[in-house]
């Protein structure tokens, strides 16, 4: 298997900036939110961009390189006990694990828990529709960069199907989202260290076959793409929040933002890349986008994939009615972020943003009541993060999450 590229080649892949003309229109509604300066990249944020498509993770990177040199069967036990309990429990870890470890257990000094706490409320106060919003303004409106889905299609991840893969990033998502879940041995933290591990997996295995094009698509799982799926959870899911009447402070923003700065970190995201300013994340994203690859054939196949999503989750009664619902919910919902120009790239049907427009008032009392009856935000975090975990069976069918696990991360190893 090929070793990772030691150096960054003097011209960026041919996917940077391939068609800017289409990625100003994916990101015209974040361009419309941005005010006071100018969004676009100057020549040398621009070049930046470029030589980011060119840098995976190092750190783990060099994990996966320790891994595949002593066997899964050696290394994947240490590195379970390391990420489980630390590396006293590891006294034999070698440099790239322990380098691994250490940095991550070092939190950067810009990390601030009552902030992380503060995210984490507000997150669990938008309960199911939160999640709602994520999925389709995230996930669905990401697939129209055709150069971040090669990775999915070449790994087999369309062939396997959205719902299980949707299912999977939720339970994580829960976990890093969680009150503490991003403490040191919190369920999220070990979970994002799995799934930057088995990034890197991935990353070594695209980079060994012939028809992954360096040329054209740079490094597999790159920073820019890591950034762009960082940002989808932070600032498009806020912005997307905001627009669809979900009333959201200062207070909430400045710790949803924080929050995911310190999750993209653990992911490995290069902190240059990170910010836990809304503005300048916007700013970030708007340029990351037009940046992108314009939408292809992948376009469309993981985007009807996902559209056919809701067909497939594990209902407890009237699973053709609610399948069928969620289906259209899930489209109208697309609609209102992606545009009509956005559903025929993605290959989705038309259609309106109905959903949004009728729960539009109702939202927007749910979250008024929140500002002004004392402790009903507490309520409303305590019922929402109940509503959220408890859509996992309905996902998984009632089998036991497992995201990243152990297995997941071997079987990976050996695809």
């Amino acid at each position: 298997m090929s070793a990772l590229p030691s150096a960054i080649p003097p011209q960026p892949p041919s996917r940077h900036g391939a068609d800017m003309a289409t990625g100003r229109r994916m990101a015209r509604g974040v361009r419309l939110l941005i005010r006071g300066t100018s969004p676009e990249a100057t020549p040398q944020q621009w070049a930046a961009l470029g030589a980011a498509l060119w840098r995976g993770d190092p750190q783990a990177d060099a994990v996966v390189a320790w891994l595949h040199q002593v066997g899964m069967g050696v290394g994947r036990p240490m590195l379970e006990r390391a990420l489980e309990r630390g590396l006293e429990a590891v006294p034999d870890a070698p440099a790239p694990l322990v380098d691994f470890i250490r940095h991550v257990e070092t939190p950067p000094a810009w990390v601030d828990p009552a902030k992380l706490r503060d995210g984490a409320r507000f997150i669990h106060r938008t309960g199911r529709f939160g999640m709602l919003v994520l999925r389709d303004a995230g996930l669905m409106a990401g697939y129209q960069a055709g150069a971040i889905n090669q990775a999915l299609v070449m790994t087999g991840a369309l062939a396997r199907g959205a719902q299980r893969r949707v299912a999977e990033t939720t339970s994580w998502w829960i976990d890093a989202t969680a009150q503490e879940g991003m403490a040191r041995f919190g369920a999220g933290f070990k979970n994002t260290l799995r799934v930057r591990v088995l990034h890197a997996i991935v990353r070594r295995s695209l980079l060994a076959r012939d028809t992954w094009d360096r040329g054209t698509l740079g490094m597999p799982l790159n920073q820019v793409d890591m950034q762009a799926t960082y940002l989808g959870f932070s600032v498009v899911h806020l912005m997307a929040l905001r627009v669809s009447g979900v009333l959201v402070s200062q207070r909430d923003a400045e710790g949803m933002m924080h929050l995911w700065r310190y999750i993209g970190w653990v992911m490995g995201v290069d902190e240059s890349l990170l910010s836990d300013d809304e503005h300048e994340a916007r700013v970030m994203i708007y340029q990351n986008i037009v940046s992108q690859a314009p939408p292809d054939d992948s376009s469309k196949a993981l985007g009807r994939s996902l559209m056919d999503e809701p067909l497939g989750r594990h209902y407890r009664w009237l699973p053709g009615v609610q399948g069928r619902f969620n289906r259209a919910r899930h489209l109208s919902v697309a609609r209102l972020f992606v545009g009509a120009q956005g559903m025929k790239a993605l290959g989705l049907p038309p259609t309106l943003p109905w959903y949004p427009a009728l729960t539009l008032l109702p939202r927007l009392a749910w979250h008024t009541l929140g500002r002004i009856v004392p402790g009903m935000q507490q309520l409303q975090a305590h019922h929402g993060r109940g509503r959220q975990a408890g859509y996992l069976p309905v996902l998984f069918g009632g089998h036991a999450p497992g995201v990243a696990s152990p297995e997941a991360v071997s079987r990976s190893a050996h695809s």
